[in-house]
């Protein structure tokens, strides 16, 4: 048992290593949809360049005349910080110089004058540097800007995380805008595997200068702090100390962002926000217009604009709104699995309360994990431990199992050879034998007992007595009752459990007149009651009607039946059926079909399936179906041919169960 367990146990872990993020992200996810963030308080305050705002400005990208306007809007409102989710990298399309080049007619004195005139951005710029803006920045693998002309406004120190997110070159506006602003912060934001956008970045690092994430630096602008400290696992800003992973990535508690802090850039520019909106607020600007690029999956939602996953970020930080995974917690999951897999060890087995134990304790796991997250926003993951405890719980049950089994056969096969002994030294044994072949029907008596049905049946014991019986006898004027069965063992006691099962057998199907349901239950009552050596005996019993050719079947956990076509098909029959009889009461369910003429229908023991080779290889099934589909049509003819193909193959080797067969082949009813 403690190999399997220890195997369990391996193959779990190796298991919870391959897909640990993959399941613990989607466990996380269900917690945040469960119970989301509340934003209703939030001091974020969204402006959205959406559809409605292009319709009455006009298309992407717009003149900068009207950022500029935005930008006014926003400040003269009270807002502590104004940042920009979008990138200028170019200058404004419509320039004056440009103007004069579309326009070739214009008279030189004309042309002169618009040329004179002061270009968009720099008026934009103008007011950028009157506001306290932020701009977004982008880290790249090749850009127009080198990171070292990029200025960096806020004092950056401490050690980083160990696998911060960089990049050689950086995207920046057009030193118009990006001089005057007021802070700098980057945007790139790449989800998980999976695609889901569970982090924001807070930092990271532009041709070798560390630059902190958009959020972080709007932040500190609102805030009015000069310097980012950083460490292994956190960032600091302003006395609030933010927990980061290991490429300097925070994760937000997600919500539902409130419709009423979300404003339509066409209100703001048309003067229709009410008063206050803005007022001591932290404004974040951007692009959300149908079909455009920044649109991204949170745990919350499989389409969500990321400007609103930026503003989310910036209200978790201002709120304490993140969610983190102490460092402890990976130790702490590896232990709970060693908990787990130690008691599914010492308790599997056990009696019913070390079983209520050892629930108790896998359902432990998800109520704490529920409760860290619930109180304490940190992220448990129950999922490896739990793998972990059921794989060497499966493990362990799986050895125990074999041990059992083992033990069981050896003691079955010591009472077996003792009584086999001691009826051999009576000369007992086959007085028994002769005794068992003469209760099943014999042979001759089965070819005649109906004109219209050809049927064939025969025994052979394993050892000298064995557990196996079939029965056939006339029901009715036009029916006939079958039967096949195989007592669990071999030997004496089978023998004798086989001798009872039959006689109860043919009692039951002559006093139910073919109600085999309760046939069934009849002869399971009985042998409950009677069994005292807590034996059991797998049978299908039958009933066939000769002037339609209907079969009734009922299976109690036996091998299932072969229909052979007139034409030689062959097909198993699936049958739903019950436990062996003689194991728990149930409720066995009549199963019918309809043999046409010159169907044969074939039934087996174990014996034949699971007869062995010298190699320790199984008969099987398919030896059956490749056997019978070359025998011509006759019932002496199949139940022969099985048993000299079975007999063939066990060559030398010596014979492990009973071997019996029947076979009814139906002839019609004007036969």
């Amino acid at each position: 048992m403690w190999a399997a367990w220890a195997i369990g146990a391996l193959l779990a872990s190796l298991l919870s290593l391959a897909t640990g993020d993959r399941t613990r992200n989607l466990l996380f996810d269900a917690w945040q949809r469960t119970s989301p963030r509340d934003l209703s308080a939030s001091d974020v305050r969204v402006v959205m360049i959406d559809g409605e705002s292009l319709k009455a400005v006009g298309p992407w990208p717009w003149s900068r005349y009207y950022l500029a306007r935005l930008t006014e809007e926003i400040a003269g409102g009270g807002a502590k910080a104004i940042g920009f989710d979008v990138l200028f990298p170019e200058p404004d399309r419509i320039r004056p110089d440009l103007f004069v080049q579309f326009y070739p007619e214009l008279s030189p004195q004309a042309a002169s004058e618009v040329t004179a005139l002061q270009p968009m951005d720099r008026l934009f710029g103008q007011v950028i540097g009157l506001s306290p803006v932020v701009l977004a920045r982008a880290g790249s693998g090749a850009g127009p800007a080198t990171a070292r002309s990029a200025p960096v406004d806020a004092s950056i120190s401490g050690p980083l995380p160990p696998k911060l997110d960089s990049w050689p070159a950086i995207i920046t506006s057009i030193p118009d805008l990006d001089e005057p602003a007021l802070g700098h912060g980057l945007i790139n934001g790449q989800p998980d595997k999976d695609g889901v956008s569970r982090t924001v970045p807070m930092i990271g690092k532009v041709g070798g200068r560390t630059m902190p994430g958009l959020a972080l630096e709007m932040v500190r602008i609102s805030l009015g702090a000069d310097a980012i400290k950083t460490g292994q696992t956190t960032v600091t800003v302003a006395g609030r100390t933010i927990p980061v992973d290991r490429r300097g990535r925070m994760r937000p508690h997600f919500g539902h962002f409130p419709p009423t802090d979300i404003v339509s850039a066409e209100d703001v520019i048309g003067r229709n926000v009410p008063a206050g909106t803005f007022d001591g607020k932290i404004v974040l600007v951007g692009l959300a217009a149908e079909g455009t690029a920044d649109i991204v999956a949170t745990p919350l939602a499989g389409e969500e604009f990321g400007l609103l996953v930026q503003g989310q970020a910036i209200d978790a930080i201002l709120n304490d709104g993140w969610l983190k995974r102490p460092h402890w917690t990976g130790p702490v999951e590896w232990a709970a699995a060693f908990v787990l897999a130690v008691l599914a060890l010492l308790l599997v087995g056990k009696r019913k309360g070390a079983r209520m134990v050892l629930l108790l304790a896998f359902a432990a796991l998800p109520i704490a994990s529920w409760l860290l997250f619930k109180e304490g926003s940190t992220l448990f993951d129950p999922v490896r431990p739990a793998l972990i405890g059921g794989g060497a719980l499966a493990g362990a049950f799986v050895g125990l199992l074999g041990e059992t089994r083992r033990e069981r056969e050896r003691l079955r096969d010591a009472l077996v050879q003792e009584r086999i002994a001691a009826a051999a030294a009576e000369g007992e044994l086959q007085a028994a034998r002769a005794i068992q072949l003469g209760m099943v029907p014999p042979r001759r008596d089965l070819a005649s007992i109906d004109a219209r049905i050809d049927i064939d049946a025969l025994l052979e014991p394993a050892k000298s007595v064995g557990g196996d019986l079939y029965d056939c006898l006339r029901t009715g004027p036009d029916t006939i009752g079958f039967a096949i069965g195989d007592v669990t063992g071999k030997g004496v006691p089978a023998a004798l459990f086989m001798a009872m099962s039959k006689a109860l057998l043919s009692s039951a199907l002559l006093r139910e007149q073919g109600a085999l349901d309760k046939a069934a239950d009849a002869i399971n009552r009985d042998l409950l009651r009677s069994n005292e050596e807590v034996m059991s005996v797998t049978m299908i019993v039958g009933q066939i009607d000769l002037a339609s050719g209907a079969v009734s079947l009922v299976c109690a956990g036996h091998e299932d039946p072969y229909v052979i076509g007139a034409d030689q098909s062959v097909r198993r029959l699936d049958l739903a059926g019950g436990p062996p009889l003689s194991t728990i009461e149930y409720d066995y369910p009549v199963e019918t079909l309809i043999l046409k003429k010159g169907e044969t229908l074939l039934l087996v023991t174990d014996g034949i399936t699971e007869a062995q080779d010298e190699a320790d290889g199984l008969y099987g099934r398919d030896r059956i179906l490749e056997l019978v589909a070359k025998v011509r049509p006759s019932a002496t003819r199949i139940c022969e041919a099985i048993r000299d193909d079975v007999r063939r193959f066990e060559g030398q080797a010596d014979a492990t169960d009973d071997l019996t067969v029947m076979a009814l082949r139906y002839l019609g009813s004007q036969s």
